[in-house]
């Protein structure tokens, strides 16, 4: 993990980390593949933790006013299983299937989002059986390669909350599913000294992308921010279907 070219990487990765802690989630998703071009994605998945965990730290006290406790206290339940699930199974699933089953996902409801009329009106109320089931695969997917984005908007954007109510639920519910991850990466030996100190070097670019996702987030009309969202979704879900069938 040296050379000018890991650096440059790591620095996109960290900085697409903050973005999505800003109020862009389907950034985050950007961070494990770019990274994962110069070392393993499961280095990479430990070596991003502390990054999203400290980005978290910036974007929870940003929108420690604009999110949703109903949509949270799900998504809290659903994260914490699907946690579990992923440290049960983390030797024996593979990363490539999941890339796949992520991108599957998110390229599904992308083009249906995309081809339908947006959702008007006022803001629905969360349903638990959906909602546990979707975070579940959120918290599951997000475990295994920082990649719960997909499944996360598929069950929130169709809620219709405004554009900041949607970052600041989003950055809490993934905040939630990061710490979630502490000790079974720890215990996984994904956690080392070598990885947090190199982590250290990646927080200044995070900390600024967490600040340009802000401003954007702020700054964006409602239709332009959710189009954004939803096709930077279908972007990355046509690149972990692309990655996920090429690993395999």
């Amino acid at each position: 993990m040296d050379g000018m070219t890991f650096w440059i990487l790591g620095s996109v990765a960290a900085f697409c980390t903050g973005l999505s802690k800003g109020g862009l989630p389907a950034f985050s998703m950007l961070a494990v593949p770019v990274l994962a071009l110069v070392i393993s994605p499961v280095t990479a998945a430990g070596l991003l933790l502390p990054v999203f965990l400290f980005s978290d730290i910036f974007g929870v006290w940003a929108y420690r006013h604009e999110f949703r406790r109903d949509i949270l206290k799900i998504a809290t339940v659903g994260s914490l299983i699907g946690a579990g699930i992923g440290w049960l199974t983390a030797e024996v699933v593979s990363e490539n299937f999941v890339r796949v089953l992520i991108g599957l996902l998110g390229l599904a409801f992308a083009t249906s989002y995309l081809l339908r009329r947006p959702p008007e009106g006022a803001p629905r109320k969360p349903s638990w059986g959906l909602g546990v089931f979707w975070t579940t695969v959120a918290g599951f997917t997000s475990f295994v390669s920082h990649a719960g984005a997909p499944p996360w908007q598929v069950w929130v954007m169709p809620l219709r909350l405004n554009k900041l109510a949607f970052a600041g639920t989003t950055t809490m519910a993934f905040a939630i599913m990061n710490v979630s991850k502490i000790l079974p990466y720890y215990l996984l030996g994904q956690l080392d000294v070598q990885n947090l100190k190199v982590a250290v070097m990646l927080l200044v670019p995070a900390v600024f992308g967490v600040f340009v996702g802000y401003r954007l987030t702020r700054m964006l009309p409602e239709k332009v921010f959710f189009g954004i969202v939803t096709w930077a979704l279908l972007a990355i879900s046509i690149k972990l279907i692309w990655d996920g069938m090429a690993g395999a």
